[in-house]
């Protein structure tokens, strides 16, 4: 999807989890959020958006009055939504519908909706889909092969997360190259304590690596990526363990954490030259994760412009993005050292100057991407 931004406007972004609300207020017409904040321990949407209000409105230099919509971020938006939407009572009711697919974070989502929609009855909300972006995949691509109708009667298919950074950075990576990107084939590499790879070409996502759930694909922080789901059926019937535990078990104690005892990079990496072989091997797994997602997805394009580096990993550890592209100089991906060396907080060019492929470090910016897609959608 290409984004036209529209006349620019103040624009509160919320994004609302089941006990938290992260809030940023943005004017589009400078760069940096005129404020940001995080609301923890919320019991209560309702009491925790008025106090996001309150603080805001505490700031002399910050009016209100001025604000122009609400754009809230949601996770799972099904197959149903494909686009920046206009929030309105059916489509609050199909965001909730939508916790089925996203039983963690939907609930919040609808929740937090709910409250800003009485806080600021009169302004536009505009719900921002992670999945969104990734709605023009294929259908070789986001099927899997199970039974159909199982499948088709539980909405069982491959839709994807970090759509909103990953359409920003393929964006911003092509304007980094002064390319137009209806016409480059790219790879993002949206690396945080979450991890996604994703296939872009033309500006269109044609495959990614987080499938029905943001489970799927990388090796990350505490989830554990690409797993045999024979492990599912072996653990319930070796271990005696619920479903509920080993949904646990795969989501919040498996990854580095499972692998190394962090899931914080900064400490692997400390441990690894330590000495601590647990690291070591924790290391070389994410790194040949991510560097098979990078073949599969070069041979899925046939021909590679781009690859991009980006979120709290991608942007600041430089181990990780020699590492994880190390031996594919034969398919013209090669990394200058010195290019990458150190955090990048700017687009960086960090390949050789004879890399067929270029390769970037491009930083995110997911609340920037939904103030103007929400703009967009009101214009």
């Amino acid at each position: 999807m290409t984004v036209t931004v529209p006349n620019h406007g103040l624009v509160l972004v919320l994004n609302c989890g089941s006990s938290s609300i992260k809030y940023q207020l943005i004017d589009t017409r400078v760069d940096e959020p005129l404020a940001v904040g995080l609301i923890e321990r919320v019991t209560d949407h309702a009491t925790g958006v008025a106090e996001v209000i309150a603080t805001l409105e505490g700031n002399p230099q910050i009016s209100l009055t001025e604000l122009a919509v609400v754009g809230h971020r949601v996770v799972q938006g099904g197959d149903e939504f494909t686009a920046p939407t206009i929030i309105d009572n059916d489509v609050e009711r199909s965001i909730v519908k939508l916790a089925a697919l996203a039983p963690l974070h939907n609930p919040g989502h609808a929740a937090g909706i709910r409250a800003a929609r009485e806080a600021f009855p009169t302004i536009p909300h505009v719900a921002i889909f992670d999945t969104a972006f990734h709605q023009t995949m294929p259908p070789e691509a986001y099927t899997y092969a199970l039974d159909r109708r199982v499948a088709d009667e539980h909405a069982i298919r491959r839709y994807g997360f970090h759509g909103t950074s990953h359409g920003f950075v393929s964006r911003a990576t092509a304007d980094a190259m002064g390319a137009d990107v209806r016409q480059i084939n790219q790879i993002v590499l949206h690396l945080g304590n979450g991890a996604s790879a994703c296939a872009v070409a033309g500006g269109r996502s044609v495959d990614t690596s987080m499938g029905l759930t943001p489970l799927e694909g990388l090796v990350m922080g505490t989830r554990t990526g690409d797993i045999d789901p024979a492990v599912v059926a072996h653990l319930g019937r070796a271990a005696g363990m619920t479903i509920d535990e080993i949904d646990d078990l795969l989501n919040k104690h498996s990854g580095m954490l499972g692998l190394t005892g962090y899931n914080d990079m900064r400490d692997v990496h400390a441990a690894a030259e330590a000495g601590d072989h647990a690291a070591k091997l924790g290391l070389q797994i994410y790194y040949r994760r991510i560097r098979g997602y990078v073949g599969r997805y070069y041979a899925i394009l046939g021909h590679l412009d781009s690859i991009t580096f980006t979120a709290g990993v991608g942007e600041n550890d430089d181990l990780v993005r020699l590492n994880s592209l190390a031996g594919l100089e034969e398919l013209g991906i090669v990394i200058d050292a010195e290019r990458n060396a150190g955090r990048k907080k700017a687009p960086t060019l960090i390949s050789s100057d004879d890399s067929r492929v270029q390769v970037w470090v491009i930083p995110t910016n997911e609340e920037r991407e939904i103030a103007v897609q929400s703009l967009a959608a009101i214009a």
